[in-house]
């Protein structure tokens, strides 16, 4: 449960994230949800491939993407059809296997056209179907597989099929990333749902990473926007496994229910920020080759945008993934990475822990045992300690009301292995 809850102290307030329980089913247990995932013949391996989300009559979908100048179809599509159905979007088709970027003028069509037949399938607007693609980016989708799956892949759509779906998105993915909570608001029971993909290439900026929420819950789609902005930026926008930004990172939050009273909107966006933060996290703990997850607390700061950028720019360094990979309480190249994070602060002031070890106090290092401080990283690294894979960094720079967390990952030779040889 602490590991759920370790939202940042002053990001919310922690009687609102207590409302919150996890519970099963992922994407699909919101009331109403719908999805499917089968195996197309889309992957070589022979995996599963295809994913739907259904959501209920009336929903509002929220969305944000990739800022990348270099982007794939789907991408801009999603972008579009948001703004045409302004925010009214019901479904969404994920392939896995291509990501269909950078494949010209047939990127698009291709999009196009599958959505048109999802469309005419499920007796929707083509506007409010939406597609996303992840996998080898260059690489068209083979247009008749996909088309030929979508029949089976709307009989399968179900009320339990958020299992299937997540495990349908993955590429390089080691494990399936869902997550599920409840609360009591307003006299009634709501619950959020997500799943997400991601291994490598993360380093989102928005929000190859694609994330799905679902929520029972009416909420007109301005202030939906809104709240997934502020969300996305205290947990997609603050992992990263490799500093690479996706072509295709994209996020789409689903809404559809009866209304919330105003006054329980803000313990609404707290569980939206619980069940993000989840499965943000399970990215970076299921980082290509990683042995460990990496979570970065900078307070002390002007802000928490300033915070959160320190952190990530911490989370981010090689230098500190390897040395956290080595057993190394190296803690120099931590503050070299938050010197260079275009952050301003002043060194004299710093104070910096790894796990329950203080190494630095007043911009002094202090003396401490390191080979203790070895073993706690150790420990994490190898999974040890009760479970817990968690190395903790904590870092102070001053006496602002600034405060933000990252997370991230080890990075191990089996990284370069896993990227050398992804086409060959």
């Amino acid at each position: 449960m602490e590991d759920v809850f370790s939202l940042s102290p002053k990001a919310v307030s922690f009687e609102l994230a207590s409302l919150w329980r996890p519970i099963s089913g992922g994407l699909t247990a919101p009331f109403g949800f719908q999805a499917a995932g089968i195996t197309a013949g889309l992957k070589e391996s022979g995996k599963p491939d295809l994913a739907l989300l259904l959501a209920p009559e009336g929903a509002v979908c929220a969305g944000t993407f990739t800022t990348s100048l270099v982007r794939a179809a789907c991408v801009d599509l999603c972008a579009e059809r948001l703004r045409a159905c302004a925010g009214k979007a019901r479904s969404v088709l994920i392939n896995s296997g291509q990501a269909n970027a950078c494949t010209g003028d047939r990127g698009m069509l291709d999009s196009v056209r599958v959505t048109e037949a999802l469309a005419d399938r499920l007796e929707l607007p083509v506007e409010q179907v939406l597609i996303c693609s992840t996998g080898v980016i260059g690489v068209p989708i083979p247009m008749d597989t996909l088309l030929a799956g979508l029949d089976p892949l709307v009989e399968a759509l179900s009320d339990e099929g958020g299992a299937e779906a997540a495990g349908a998105i993955l590429t390089t993915d080691l494990v399936e990333k869902q997550f599920a909570l409840e609360a009591e608001l307003g006299g009634r029971r709501v619950r959020i749902g997500g799943m997400a993909k991601g291994s490598g290439m993360i380093h989102p900026d928005m929000a190859t990473m694609l994330g799905y929420l679902s929520c029972d819950v009416g909420v007109p789609v301005d202030v939906w926007q809104a709240m997934l902005k502020r969300v996305v930026d205290r947990s997609f926008n603050a992992i990263t496994v490799d500093g690479d930004t996706s072509t295709n990172d994209s996020l789409l939050a689903f809404a559809a229910g009866e209304p919330l009273d105003r006054e329980h909107l803000q313990a609404l966006e707290v569980g939206l920020l619980v069940a993000a933060q989840q499965l943000a996290k399970a990215i970076a703990r299921d980082g290509e080759g990683a042995t460990c997850l990496l979570e970065v607390q900078v307070e002390g700061v002007v802000g928490d945008v300033e915070a959160r950028r320190i952190a990530r720019t911490v989370c981010g360094s090689s230098l500190v993934k390897t040395a956290v990979h080595g057993r190394d309480p190296n803690w120099g190249r931590i503050l070299a990475a938050a010197g260079r994070a275009g952050v301003s602060f002043d060194p004299a002031a710093v104070a910096l822990w790894l796990g329950p070890h203080q190494l630095m106090e007043f911009g002094e290092p202090l003396p401490f045992d390191r080979i203790a401080a070895s073993r706690y990283i150790q420990e994490r690294v190898d999974g040890s300690y009760l479970c817990d894979d968690t190395v903790r960094i904590r870092l102070v720079v001053g006496d602002g009301s600034g405060d933000g967390m990252a997370w991230g990952c080890d990075l191990s030779d089996q990284y370069v292995r896993i990227n050398a040889d992804y086409t060959t």
